[in-house]
């Protein structure tokens, strides 16, 4: 039985040939080297090099497959293989780019290195845009009669089949139930009462500046960690004046320093389905974001609840991400979101940027869910932060 030993001696002597410039006899050497460890990830590499400098692209493409066989991410592997094809004009080329070019590293110091990854990006990008074509040719009819909500879900079902967005899932911090959707914006058909909140906008912003501007009113940070919590990602606004709130509800308790100055939203609020939880919700608030300010990407605690944004000052640029969806907030237009996915926010203007924010209950959670979500959060203590 052959050994280890025996295919790196074959090796040895395949080099020294190829050396020689005896490329036929290298690669009969490497051939015998192959049949001994046919899953050397290396040895496969260096058959389908030599091979392609002889001018057999299908020999080498082969060898490179072998080699992928031992290890299917290894990233120069792929991106060789994507090239091979490029040169063959196989119409799977793009495709091979797109799975190399997902295992690329971060950084590249090799120019030839760089080349390779530019000519596969245009590559790929072109077999994007004709599968993307053909996608929507094929569901041109059932976007054509589907509502506004269903036309963003088939829109990301396809971006997601494009590999152009991800799929993001709800990670709470703490509480997490189980079968509610997941949904980045969830739908506004869920939540007819928006279009009350929207309309009291110019009402709910002159109260907010009657609190700003008086002189008990409390204005805090959006963050306030004790010292010694596990900051993780709130170490860089923690207690930060960057990030500010003035709370008319916070954890359940009415702040009557600031929700005085605020009676027509306060008098909204009730009409709206946030969770009463001891010590725990509701929860609303003006949110002030300085100036060049950065929320970085973070998750909420639990998913029993969703979040509402209605924006009264907002300076161009401002934007806010939930997972693979970036939007600009529009003073006047609120949304729903669940803030248990990943989400981040900037503020690039040199002026400050104002939203009313509430939380809400999950709508998939009916009354009975509503009630263990509401005892289980009670016994815990409540005071969950992350709003």
């Amino acid at each position: 039985m052959a050994s280890p030993s025996q295919s790196a001696d074959l090796q040895r002597s395949a080099d020294a040939a190829a050396a020689r410039g005896a490329i036929g006899e290298a690669l009969a050497l490497l051939d015998k080297a192959a049949a001994i460890a046919p899953g050397n990830f290396d040895l496969h590499l260096k058959r389908s090099a030599m091979l392609r400098a002889t001018g057999d692209r299908q020999g080498a493409l082969a060898a490179i497959e072998s080699a992928l066989a031992a290890s299917p991410l290894d990233f120069m592997a792929l991106l060789m293989r994507a090239s091979l094809k490029d040169n063959l004009g196989l119409a799977d080329a793009g495709e091979a780019y797109a799975q190399a070019l997902a295992q690329r590293p971060a950084s590249i110091a090799n120019p030839q290195i760089a080349a390779a990854i530019k000519r596969g990006e245009e590559v790929r990008d072109r077999w994007l845009e004709d599968k993307e074509t053909r996608l929507r040719a094929a569901m041109a009819e059932a976007e054509r009669v589907a509502d506004s909500e269903e036309a963003a879900r088939i829109a990301r079902f396809r971006d997601n089949a494009l590999r152009r967005t991800r799929v993001w899932h709800a990670e709470p911090t703490h509480f997490h139930y189980p079968g509610l959707i997941e949904r980045e914006y969830h739908d506004r058909s869920l939540f007819p009462w928006l279009g009350e909140l929207e309309a009291a906008t110019d009402v709910i912003q002159a109260e907010f500046e009657a609190v700003a501007a008086a002189e008990r009113a409390e204005l805090v940070p959006y963050i306030q960690y004790p010292a010694g919590a596990p900051l993780a990602q709130w170490k860089a606004l923690n207690h930060s004046r960057d990030w500010t709130a003035i709370h008319l509800w916070q954890y359940g308790e009415r702040i009557d320093a600031n929700a005085r100055h605020c009676p027509r939203t306060m008098e909204l609020l009730t009409a709206f389905p946030q969770p009463q939880i001891g010590r725990c919700s509701p929860n609303a608030m003006f949110s002030l974001l300085a100036p060049g300010t950065r929320i970085p990407p973070h998750n909420g605690v639990a998913n029993t609840r969703l979040v509402c944004h209605l924006p009264l000052i907002v300076p161009p640029g401002c934007w806010f991400r939930v997972g693979a969806e970036t939007r600009e907030w529009k003073r006047g237009e609120a949304w729903v979101f669940d803030d248990t996915i990943e989400h981040e926010a900037m503020n690039p203007s040199d002026e400050l940027r104002v939203i009313l924010i509430i939380d809400i209950w999950h709508p998939g959670l009916g009354n009975t869910e509503q009630n263990a979500v509401r005892a289980l959060l009670e016994a815990e203590g409540g005071e969950v932060t992350g709003l």
